[in-house]
């Protein structure tokens, strides 16, 4: 599945909450006098590679903003987890949790070491309300999640597993384009579970992709032919790809 429209983190991690706040493009047109309020109850964390963020069923005490990095989410039964997704900046960690103040679903824990704003849960409420901007940001980047979350479960019914497994193959290589050797960004099961799918499903469908223009060896993916994966695996705009986060203008009120 194509990555695109993807919101590029901030070149350099932003040293205080205000900068973090800025440093967020969707959030452009919320007034300074809301973004003040939010940096007085935030702060700008740093986590390592493995760090436990948050845990299914916890009730949200912050809301949370990917600035770098990436983070897991993950359903939990028992001992096992199931990767739902792989997040990555600039994003807000599961925001309809936090403005309804419902329980986490899933559990949120760091892949890459992540820069992170939090925002007390409660200021962030507030000021949603009061602030017409920030509601439309906010609308606009659960919008987002939901259609991609939409776009998964499209690809998960309507495509193969070779289908799947190629999309997101070629996805790595079309985002390092010209790069013959790529390492995969998850563990095999990790992309197995993404793709829905059993460990045992995605050894069986590697073996084709070859002829399909692109090796699994090991953790590395080799591209040898680019055009084949491309005629192999076209890109679907409504099943394919990342949607920017959009707001809408509130200008629209005066009309």
């Amino acid at each position: 599945m194509h990555e695109t429209g993807l919101t590029p983190a901030p070149t350099v991690p932003p040293a205080t909450a205000m900068e973090a706040l800025r440093s967020i493009p969707w959030l452009g047109a919320v007034a300074s006098a809301t973004m003040e309020r939010l940096a007085g109850h935030a702060m700008v964390i740093r986590l390592p590679r493995g760090a436990q963020i948050f845990d299914q069923a916890e009730i949200p005490t912050f809301a949370q903003f990917l600035l770098g990095g990436s983070i897991e989410l993950l359903a939990v039964r028992g001992e096992e987890e199931t990767l739902v997704e792989l997040v990555r900046p600039v994003d807000a960690l599961l925001p309809a949790a936090v403005l309804g103040a419902l329980p986490y679903l899933v559990r949120a824990r760091v892949r890459e070491d992540a820069v992170l704003l939090l925002v007390q849960a409660e200021a962030f409420r507030a000021a949603v309300a009061a602030d017409q901007a920030l509601c439309l940001a906010m609308l606009a980047c659960q919008s987002t999640q939901f259609r991609r979350q939409m776009k998964l479960a499209k690809a998960i019914r309507l495509r193969s597993a070779e289908e799947r497994v190629g999309g997101f193959l070629l996805a790595l290589a079309e985002a390092q384009p010209g790069t013959g050797e790529i390492r995969l960004p998850l563990e095999k099961r990790q992309i197995a579970s993404q793709l829905g799918m059993t460990r045992e499903t995605l050894s069986r469908t590697l073996p084709a992709m070859p002829d399909r223009g692109l090796r699994v060896v090991g953790d590395k993916l080799f591209v040898d032919d680019i055009a084949t994966a491309r005629a192999a695996f076209p890109y679907d705009p409504l099943i394919d790809g990342r949607d920017p986060i959009s707001p809408l203008s509130s200008s629209g009120d005066s009309q």
